[in-house]
């Protein structure tokens, strides 16, 4: 529950996780690229407005420093401790933007910047588990070595009993942290069992799939329910979720005509007609019906999209 002012850094929440309440407060800003043609085209930052160091900080519970990418409704979360004074001559805070289509995938993902900071990726579903664990990880986890192995944790790979050995104790706990949270909310491990591992529409494996929302992540009714998830190729999957194709009622993949004139129209269409020799036809599907997409959720994702049939 909101109990400051919507718009003033930072946002104060009171927040009840099982039969613990505590107050939360919340340093955010939007995640944009900012434009210039000098900056790397992944890369997106917070810009520190309407505030000034040093930051004030929540005595009694946890204060989070995190950007917000409207786009892909995804957060970003990065180290308090490492920005609660900075110069007030533009300040920002850059984050590649691949670390949250990442974080789309898995949960969470994470990076390691310049100034030894850790960055974390995460998903909305995600929020509260990035809250309770923000300091253990942004503590923890900056040296390479962890950060790969979380990366791989989040993944659902199997990290060894010698890897996990050679790191410190605290780290481990880190991994363990993240190894739990994920296996218990993990759509991509449900969706890709569900598909045997196969691109619902091009039936192609090689471990190059991706796990899809049917209604996106963030928007109201979504959810990690196997019926709202494809297994997509990563080209399919970017298509599905621009809304160049959609699936009907009748479980057929098929192009959007109005984005394929966009695309005609301002000379990208190449390959296009490769594309779409794998559309019109009923798409790869789970043996059990009980895990085939919902016609609910393939109608909601339909109109957020403005597919028109």
């Amino acid at each position: 529950m909101l109990i400051s002012h919507s718009r003033q850094n930072p946002r104060r929440f009171v927040v009840q996780a099982g039969q613990n309440m505590f107050e939360m407060w919340v340093y955010v800003w939007t995640l944009t690229h900012g434009g210039g043609v000098a900056r790397p085209k992944d890369e997106y930052r917070i810009q520190l407005t309407g505030i000034k160091p040093p930051l004030t900080l929540n005595p009694s519970g946890p204060t989070i420093m995190i950007g917000y990418e409207p786009n892909l409704q995804c957060f970003a979360g990065f180290d308090l401790n490492k920005h609660q004074t900075f110069s007030t001559r533009s300040p920002s805070i850059q984050i590649p933007i691949t670390t949250l289509h990442r974080a789309l995938q898995d949960g969470f993902s994470f990076v390691t910047k310049g100034n030894d900071e850790i960055a974390v990726g995460f998903r909305p579903d995600q929020f509260l588990a990035y809250v309770l664990n923000s300091r253990l990880l942004h503590d923890q986890g900056v040296d390479a070595a962890t950060v790969k192995i979380l990366s791989r944790v989040v993944a659902l790979e199997e990290i060894t009993l010698d890897e996990m050995e050679q790191l410190p104790a605290e780290r481990q706990r880190v991994v363990q942290t993240m190894s739990r949270l994920s296996r218990d909310t993990s759509f991509r491990r449900k969706v890709l069992a569900a598909y045997e591992q196969r691109c619902a529409v091009t039936r192609i494996q090689l471990r190059l799939i991706d796990a899809a929302h049917i209604l996106p992540v963030g928007v109201e009714g979504s959810n990690d329910d196997i019926a709202n998830g494809l297994c997509l190729s990563p080209t399919y999957h970017r298509a599905y979720d621009r809304g160049l194709i959609y699936l009907d009622d009748d479980l057929v993949m098929k192009i959007n005509p109005i984005k394929e004139q966009e695309l005609i129209q301002v000379g990208l269409a190449g390959g296009l007609r490769d594309f779409k020799a794998y559309l019109g036809d009923r798409i790869h599907l789970p043996q059990d019906r009980n895990q085939w997409p919902s016609v609910e959720f393939i109608r909601a994702a339909n109109r957020f999209r403005e597919i028109n049939k």
